[in-house]
């Protein structure tokens, strides 16, 4: 299976919080599962690094690479088609990054793995 993951589940993932579910962690953790990661998230750690909402506990550089080439996770490219899908979505949620990892979600027809049920207002598939 190919998921996409929220910003949180990647975080939680990567920190081994408990906050991730058990169901999460475990598909993350298949070796069977594709793992994506949108820029989307990157970009939306690096603004809470940098208003120090969020302490990863190394650099933003060696975070990213531990999470994402450290577990075999791919990033899925932010492209034209996802952005039309965005300028289209309804306002079931507000936040731009949740907005774009839904579009690429739609147009990839990916499954997104997030504890966010704001996100059921679309029609993706959301895992948790």
């Amino acid at each position: 299976m190919t998921v996409l993951l929220d910003t949180h589940a990647f975080l939680w993932f990567v920190l081994d919080s408990p906050q991730l579910s058990d169901t999460a962690r475990e598909l993350i953790a298949d070796p069977a599962s594709d793992v994506l990661v949108s820029p989307a998230s990157y970009w939306e750690i690096a603004i809470k690094v940098s208003l120090s909402k969020l302490d990863l506990h190394a650099s933003y550089e060696e975070f990213m690479a531990r999470g994402i080439e450290g577990n075999q996770f791919d990033v899925l490219p932010i492209n034209t088609r996802h952005t039309a899908v965005v300028s289209k979505l309804p306002f079931h949620h507000r936040d731009p990054f949740d907005r774009l990892l839904v579009a690429q979600a739609t147009v990839e027809q990916l499954a997104i793995v997030s504890a966010d049920s704001a996100l059921d207002a679309y029609e993706v598939t959301r895992l948790w």
